[in-house]
C-alpha cells in the first residue's frame, strides 16, 4: 500500500502554501484520499485473525500485522507528509482533524502490533518444542518453563496484560496439548501395541493434560504470594475443561489396559492353562477377552470431545458390562417395562427380541460354566446356576405377557383400522383466509396398520402363531405400500401446484380447484383400505391433477409474460445522458436537458406498447379460465386488480428508482453539462444563469414524474384502459397512475432532494464566483472620471509606473487562473469571464498610457517654448 504524493510544489514556507487556495484544495484532495486508504487498511488489519488454533498462528498474525502497519508509519514519516500535514493545519482545514485521528489510529495500532511481536517473540522457543517436540518428556519439560515466561510477558507486556488477551493466548495452549494428547493416543492402534508400553503412553498423556493446570496454579500462587503483580483471575472453564476432561478419557483407558492386562491375561495365564488341562479353552475365553475392547478400537466419534461424553460413556459402560456378566438380572429388571430397541424393531416384537437377547447372554454364559464341570460344581456355580433359571423364567413369562396382549389387540382393532378412507380433509375455519388455501389433504393409512404389519413378520421369524386377518394384512403390505406411495405422490404433486399459486393465482382458479376437490371427494367420503377401486381412484385424481397443471403452466406463462414487459419498463432509463463532444468539451445547459427529453419521449412509447400488451395477455388468461374474452369477466375480478396494482408498483419504482439515479448523479464528482461564466457588471453571473439551471432541473424531474400520465387507468373490474372524462364543461381528463404516484411520500420526498441538492450547488458556485470580485475594481469604476482626477493631479511618472504595473499584474494574474473548474455536476467554463477581465486590465493600462502620453507632451511643449524664449533673450542681448 503504498500513499500517492500531490504534484505541487511544497519549497515555500508553510504559511505561504497554507495561504494558497489552490495549493489547499488540492492538498485536502489528497488528505481524503489519505484517509480513506489508511482507514480502509487499518480497518482491515482489524478484521483479521489468526489462522490456525495453535498459539504459533497467534505469533504469525501479530508479526503481519506489524510488517503491514510498518510499512505504513513510516510513509507517514516522510518528510512531504509532514509538510503537507503542517500546511492542512495552518489552513485550518477541516479534513486535518479526520486525516490527523486516522494517524493517531494507525500509530496506536502499530505501537500494539511491534509490542505483542517483541513480547510474543520471547515465548517461541517454547511454544515449539510444544508444537514440536518429539515426545512427551520434552513437553513435560516445557509446560513449567512456558508458564513462567507468560508470567514475565503478564508483568511487562502492555497489552498482554489483560484477561481478554492473556486468556485466548493460554487457551490456544491448551488446545496445542489437547491436539498432541490425540494424536498420539490412538484408540485405533492402542489395544494393538504392547500392552506395557500402551499404560506408559496413556499415563504420560494424562501427566501432560494435569502438568498444564498443575503449573498454571503454581504460577498463580506464586503471583499472589508477591503482592505486587496483577493476580490471575482467569475463566478457568476455557483453559481447564477440555484438559481436564481428556485426562479423565485417559484414566478410563488406562483403566481399561489394567483389567485387561493385570485381571484377565494374570487369571487366565499359564498357570489356568496348566491346572485345566485345557489350554484350549482359556485361548477362546482370552480371544473373548480381546473383543472386549473392539468396540473401543472401532468408534465413530472423538472419545476425548466433551461434546460426545454420552457416546464414550456408553461404550465405557458396554465394556464394563462385558466384563461382569452377572449384570443381565439387572438390566432386565431396570428395563422391562421400556425395554430399548434395535432400529426399525416394533414395540412388542421389540420388547421380546431384546429379553431374548439377554436370555441368550447369560444361556451362553452357563454354557460356557456347563464345559467346565467343576467350575459348576462350585458354590458360585450353583448360585450363577439358579440365579440363571429365575431369570430365565421371569423372561419367558414377560414373552408370553406380551404376545397375549399383541394378539387380543390386534384382533380387536384391526378391522377398524382397514374400515378408515383413503384420505383425510383438514379444514381451517377462518373466514380471512382464501378457502383454497385453508384445505390439505393427507394419506389415512394409520401408523398402527404398519405397526401390526411389522409385528406380525418379527412374530413369525420369532416362531409365535399369528392371527389369520394380521397374516393376510401382512402378505399384502407391497400392494398398500404401493397404494400409499401412488396417493403421497398424487397428494404432492397437488401441494406442489397449489404451492406455486399466489393469492391472486389462487382466487382466479377457485372453480377449477373446486373442481379438482370433487374429484379428491371419494376418497375422504367413501373408499376404505378394503375398497377395490383404489387403483382407479389414483388414476382419476392424477389425470384430473395433471390437466389442471397444464391450466396453471398456462397462466405462468402469460403471467411471466406480463411480468418480462413490467420488468423492461421498471428498467427503463429516463435520465440518458448525452455523451461528452470530445475529452474537454461537455454538451452545454440547454443542449443536455433537451437531449434527455428527447430520448425520454422515446422511450416512453416503447414503455407504453409494453403495458397496452398486457390487456391481451390478461384476456387469453380470461379464455383458459372463464371460456370468455371480453376483459371484464366478473371470475378475473380479483386479478385483474392484483395487476393493476402490480403495475402501479413497477410504475412507482421506475420513478423512484430514476429520481435516485439522477440525484447520484448530482452528488457525483462527475460534471455532466458546462455552462460558462461571463461579467455582467457589477455581477459575475452564469450564462444561463442559476435560476434558469434551477427551473430546467425543476422540469426535468417533473417530466419524469409526468411520465405516468401516459399510463391510462383500467375500468374497474377490467383490464379494458378508461375512456376520457368529461368533468366541467368543454374539460376532458384521462385517469391515469400520475395522481397516486405524484403524491407518493417517497417520490416527493427523493425530488425535494434533487432540488435542495441543486440549490446547494449554486449556492456554491455563486460562492466561488465571488472569489472573482478580487478583481472588481477593473468594471467597478468609472475609468473616463478616474483618469480625469487622476490628470489634475499632476503625478510623476513613477506614480505612472505603479498604475500601470498594477493593472498589468491584474491580468497576468488572470491568465494564471484555471479557466475550466469541475463541481459535481456542472463544468464552469470561466474563459469567457478571464477574456474580459484581461481586456478590462488593458483598457486601463491603454488609458493610462494615452494620459502619460498626453502629459509628456504637454510638458514636452513647455520645455520646448521655454528654450525659444530663452533663445530669443540672448540674441536680444
Amino acid at each position: 500500500i503504498k500513499l500517492e504524493m500531490p504534484d505541487v510544489n511544497l519549497d515555500e514556507e508553510v504559511t505561504v502554501l497554507a495561504k494558497a487556495p489552490e495549493v489547499v484544495e488540492t492538498l485536502e484532495g489528497y488528505a481524503v484520499t489519505w484517509q480513506k486508504l489508511l482507514s480502509t487498511a487499518v480497518g482491515e488489519q482489524l478484521k483479521k485473525v489468526p489462522q490456525g488454533n495453535g498459539p504459533l498462528a497467534e505469533i504469525d498474525f501479530w508479526r503481519e500485522r506489524n510488517a503491514t502497519l510498518s510499512a505504513l508509519s513510516e510513509q507517514i514519516k516522510l518528510p512531504e507528509v509532514k509538510k503537507i500535514l503542517a500546511v492542512l493545519q495552518e489552513a485550518e482545514s477541516e479534513h486535518f482533524e479526520s486525516l490527523q485521528n486516522v494517524l493517531t489510529d494507525l500509530r496506536k495500532q502499530h505501537v500494539e502490533a511491534l509490542d505483542n511481536v517483541r513480547f510474543l517473540s520471547t515465548l517461541e522457543r517454547h511454544l515449539k518444542n510444544l508444537t514440536h517436540g518429539t515426545g512427551f518428556n520434552v513437553v513435560l519439560d516445557t509446560i513449567p518453563s512456558l508458564m513462567n515466561a507468560l508470567r514475565m510477558v503478564w508483568i511487562i507486556s502492555r497489552h498482554y496484560n489483560k484477561d481478554e488477551r492473556m486468556v485466548p493466548l493460554m487457551e490456544r495452549i491448551a488446545w496445542e496439548i489437547s491436539t498432541r494428547v490425540c494424536k498420539v493416543v490412538d484408540l485405533h492402534t492402542l489395544f494393538k501395541e504392547d500392552r506395557t508400553a500402551a499404560k506408559n503412553k496413556v499415563t504420560e498423556a494424562k501427566s501432560t493434560l494435569e502438568e498444564w493446570k498443575k503449573s498454571y496454579f503454581t504460577v498463580r500462587a506464586q503471583i499472589e504470594a508477591s503482592g505486587r503483580e496483577q493476580r490471575w483471575e482467569f475463566d478457568r472453564k476455557r483453559l481447564f475443561e477440555k484438559t481436564d476432561y481428556m485426562a479423565s478419557i485417559c484414566q478410563d483407558l488406562y483403566d481399561t489396559l489394567q483389567v485387561v492386562i493385570e485381571e484377565f491375561y494374570n487369571i487366565f495365564g499359564p498357570e489356568l492353562k496348566a491346572v485345566t488341562g485345557d489350554p484350549k479353552r482359556i485361548d477362546d475365553v482370552l480371544r473373548r477377552v480381546d473383543g472386549l475392547t473392539s468396540p473401543m478400537e472401532q468408534l465413530t466419534f472423538d472419545p476425548f470431545s466433551i461434546k460426545c461424553a454420552p457416546q464414550w460413556r456408553f461404550v465405557k459402560e458396554e465394556f464394563k458390562e462385558g466384563v461382569l456378566v452377572g449384570n443381565v438380572k439387572q438390566i432386565f429388571i431396570q428395563n422391562f417395562k421400556n425395554p430399548p430397541l434395535c432400529k426399525n424393531h416394533p414395540p412388542v416384537a421389540g420388547a421380546i427380541y431384546w429379553s431374548r437377547s439377554l436370555f441368550y447372554r447369560i444361556k451362553h454364559t452357563i454354557i460356557r460354566f456347563q464345559e467346565a464341570e467343576e467350575l459348576l460344581a462350585s458354590e458360585r456355580g450353583k448360585e450363577v446356576k439358579q440365579i440363571y433359571l429365575q431369570v430365565a423364567k421371569k423372561m419367558k413369562e414377560y414373552e408370553d405377557q406380551k404376545y397375549s396382549q399383541w394378539r387380543d389387540g390386534t384382533e380387536q382393532i384391526l378391522p377398524q383400522l382397514l374400515k378408515k378412507t383413503l384420505l383425510t380433509k383438514n379444514s381451517v375455519v377462518d373466514e380471512a383466509v382464501a378457502v383454497e388455501k385453508s384445505v390439505r389433504f393427507s394419506v389415512n393409512f394409520s401408523p398402527r396398520l404398519h405397526e401390526i404389519i411389522s409385528e406380525t413378520k418379527y412374530m413369525e421369524q420369532m416362531g409365535f402363531p399369528i392371527p389369520e386377518m394380521a397374516r393376510n394384512v401382512a402378505l399384502q403390505e407391497d400392494k398398500y405400500l404401493k397404494y400409499i406411495d401412488g396417493l403421497k405422490n398424487m397428494l404432492d404433486h397437488y401441494d406442489r401446484l397449489m404451492g406455486t399459486l399466489d393469492e391472486a393465482e389462487t382466487k382466479l382458479l377457485d372453480d377449477h380447484v373446486q373442481e379438482l376437490w370433487r374429484v379428491f371427494k371419494s376418497g375422504h367420503r367413501r373408499l376404505n383400505w378394503n375398497s377395490l377401486g383404489i387403483s382407479d381412484f389414483i388414476v382419476r385424481c392424477t389425470q384430473a391433477i395433471g390437466k389442471f397443471e397444464s391450466l396453471i403452466h398456462q397462466i405462468h406463462k402469460n403471467s411471466e409474460d406480463i411480468n418480462n414487459k413490467l420488468l423492461l419498463i421498471e428498467s427503463t432509463n429516463l435520465f440518458k445522458f448525452p455523451p461528452p463532444k470530445n475529452v474537454d468539451e461537455l454538451p452545454k445547459v440547454k443542449e443536455f436537458f433537451e437531449h434527455v427529453k428527447c430520448e425520454r419521449v422515446k422511450d416512453v412509447e416503447h414503455m407504453v406498447r409494453r403495458y397496452v400488451a398486457i390487456g391481451p395477455l390478461l384476456t387469453k388468461v380470461e379464455g383458459l379460465v372463464a371460456n370468455t374474452n371480453s376483459g371484464k369477466s366478473p371470475k378475473l375480478f380479483s386479478y385483474y386488480a392484483y395487476w393493476e396494482n402490480r403495475i402501479y408498483q413497477v410504475l412507482t419504482q421506475l420513478i423512484l428508482k430514476n429520481l435516485q439515479s439522477f440525484n447520484a448523479s448530482i452528488v457525483a464528482n462527475v460534471p455532466l453539462f458546462q455552462t460558462e461564466t461571463i461579467l455582467s457588471a457589477p455581477e459575475i453571473v452564469l450564462q444561463p444563469n442559476a435560476s434558469e439551471i434551477d427551473k430546467m432541473t425543476v422540469e426535468c424531474i417533473r417530466d419524469c414524474v409526468e411520465v405516468t400520465k401516459h399510463f391510462v387507468r383500467w375500468m374497474h373490474g377490467t383490464c379494458i384502459e378508461c375512456p376520457p372524462q368529461r368533468v366541467e364543461q368543454d374539460e376532458v381528463i384521462t385517469l391515469s397512475f400520475y395522481n397516486d404516484i405524484s403524491q407518493n411520500p417517497l417520490i416527493i420526498e427523493q425530488a425535494v432532494l434533487i432540488t435542495q441538492n441543486v440549490h446547494k450547488l449554486l449556492a456554491f458556485l455563486s460562492n466561488y464566483l465571488n472569489r472573482w470580485k478580487r478583481y472588481r475594481l477593473l468594471w467597478k469604476l468609472d475609468k473616463d472620471i478616474v483618469m480625469e482626477k487622476f490628470a489634475a493631479k499632476k503625478p510623476a511618472c513613477v506614480i505612472f509606473d505603479e498604475k500601470l504595473q498594477f493593472y498589468t499584474k491584474i491580468a497576468q494574474d488572470v491568465t494564471q487562473q484555471p479557466l475550466v473548474k469541475d463541481v459535481r455536476f456542472i463544468r464552469l467554463q470561466l474563459g469567457p469571464l478571464a477574456y474580459t477581465l484581461q481586456e478590462n486590465a488593458r483598457g486601463w493600462v491603454i488609458s493610462l498610457g494615452k494620459l502619460l502620453n498626453e502629459s509628456a507632451k504637454e510638458e514636452l511643449l513647455s520645455l520646448q517654448e521655454e528654450i525659444e524664449v530663452d533663445a530669443l533673450n540672448s540674441l536680444c542681448l
